[in-house]
């Protein structure tokens, strides 16, 4: 065990530690900090039948306090709060504790600041997922031990204790984990930069200054990976601290990976390119995995041979809720992307398709606007079915559009996904491509994009 892991378990023996949250981020950190001899407290808002009797039994087998539902944050009384990363972190409750001397940070702060070995992270409003596993996976090829988290995969905290000094830590980082961190990663990637979750963040800026923190607090040792084909993360190079590359799929870069007009992969150092391999040998499909290439191609290059990088780009198949092939039937293929839950999101799924498609689209409202959307719906989509709390607010921006043609794309609505997939299932034909590709958050009816994603999978696969 490295010796400021060591230490820091020593150190918080006794100590009064309130974790705020009991999900998957932190039940396996709440068990580990009691066992170092913390006096642990969980606070969750759901109630004890909603989290359920054998996990709060356990809990409190093992002397940890839990105070659930209402009044769950009232009278906290600790040395160290561990928030989740779906909490506001400009909120009285914090500002007051902060005032009190309490030390507030997060699961992921906490990993930053005592992991032993490289660290490597990514974030951006698309294809930060396919990105971080890109990533992994190449280094896992070249022979590397790698621990992947944040975002997906695993917590890390719980894991540290094995995590040796020549060892990969990669982690996929929210606008909600970074809003609060100081310390950023060895490798900063930034795939790109839209508008995203301004329904709990207070504006724009906040979205965008949350996302910095990735590369602000590097070191001249560093490196920062930014999508030059993006406006907003292009506009950060000049304040990156170390060694600083760029991917683009539009034109050569000097100093990082790019597609040449040749359709031939390129990573170039200094202005002196070479091949890597041809785009079309990659097994994802849609431009936009040329783009999380790239990216993964910058950060692990010194680290990772170019075989390595062939490897997995010939042999990966993807990540689940990704433009994944759920079934072909009577001439009709079904995909999921779950994932898509913003409109730059559907988009990129949409120009994956050289054909029109019938596409199921809407849910929760992150208060993004859908304007955007609506000119490619009218070039890629033939049948649009909405459904959702968006779904009249979607509705509205293709009506709205120029280009708007009633004849060319017809709209259908569906009271939920599984009329919506009926109705789908009705309208395809051999031939026909459907999609779920909601273009929003599943708050309004799922726990998260996965169980959407699982469900319409689920109702895929019943149709007769």
């Amino acid at each position: 065990m490295d010796s400021r892991v060591q230490h820091f378990f020593e150190q918080i023996k006794g100590v009064k530690i309130c974790i705020i949250g009991i999900g998957v981020s932190h039940s396996d950190l709440i068990s580990r900090l009691a066992e170092y001899g913390a006096k642990v407290t969980a606070c969750d808002k759901r109630s004890r039948e909603e989290l359920g009797e054998a996990l709060c039994n356990n809990f409190e087998a093992q002397g940890i306090e839990l105070r659930l539902g209402p009044g769950y944050l009232d009278s906290i009384d600790a040395e160290i709060v561990l928030r989740t990363p779906g909490m506001k972190f400009y909120q009285p409750v914090f500002d007051e504790l902060r005032r009190n001397g309490v030390v507030v940070t997060s699961e992921m702060e906490l990993f930053f600041d005592l992991c032993p070995c490289k660290t490597i992270a990514v974030t951006g409003s698309d294809g930060k997922t396919t990105t971080t596993t890109l990533i992994a996976e190449i280094l896992k090829e070249a022979g590397r031990r790698v621990h992947i988290g944040g975002n997906i995969g695993r917590p890390l905290m719980p894991l540290i204790r094995d995590i040796r000094e020549n060892d990969f830590a990669v982690v996929e980082l929210s606008s909600f984990q970074l809003i609060s961190m100081r310390q950023s990663p060895d490798i900063a990637v930034i795939t790109n930069i839209t508008p995203n979750h301004l329904d709990i963040h207070k504006d724009m800026q906040e979205y965008v200054d949350a996302k910095k923190n990735i590369f602000l607090h590097q070191g001249a040792f560093s490196r920062t990976v930014l999508g030059v084909d993006n406006e907003l993360a292009a506009s950060f190079e000049n304040e990156t601290r170390g060694q600083t590359f760029s991917f683009s799929v539009k034109h050569p870069v000097r100093t990082g990976a790019y597609l040449g007009e040749d359709g031939i992969i390129y990573l170039s150092v200094n202005g002196k390119p070479q091949k890597i391999m041809h785009a079309s040998e990659i097994k994802l499909p849609g431009m936009h995995n040329v783009e999380n290439y790239l990216a993964a191609i910058c950060a692990v290059w010194g680290y990772a041979d170019a075989e390595a990088i062939y490897n997995v780009a010939v042999e990966f198949g993807g990540v689940e809720h990704r433009i994944e092939l759920v079934r072909e039937r009577n001439g009709v293929k079904w995909y999921n992307d779950s994932i898509a839950t913003t409109p730059t999101r559907t988009i990129a799924g949409l120009d994956s398709f050289a054909q029109k498609l019938i596409l199921i689209a809407g849910g929760y409202d992150k208060k993004i606007p859908f304007e955007p959307l609506a000119p490619k719906l009218m070039e890629k989509v033939k049948v649009l079915i909405l459904t959702g709390t968006t779904a009249d607010k979607i509705e509205q921006a293709v009506k709205a559009y120029s280009g708007y043609d009633a004849s060319q794309l017809k709209i259908l609505r569906a009271k939920d996904l599984p009329d919506a997939v009926q109705l789908a299932d009705g309208q395809a034909k051999d031939g026909d491509i459907v999609s779920l590709s909601p273009a929003c958050a599943s708050f309004d009816a799922y726990p998260n994009f996965e169980s959407r994603g699982q469900h319409f999978k689920e109702l895929v696969r019943a149709l007769s």
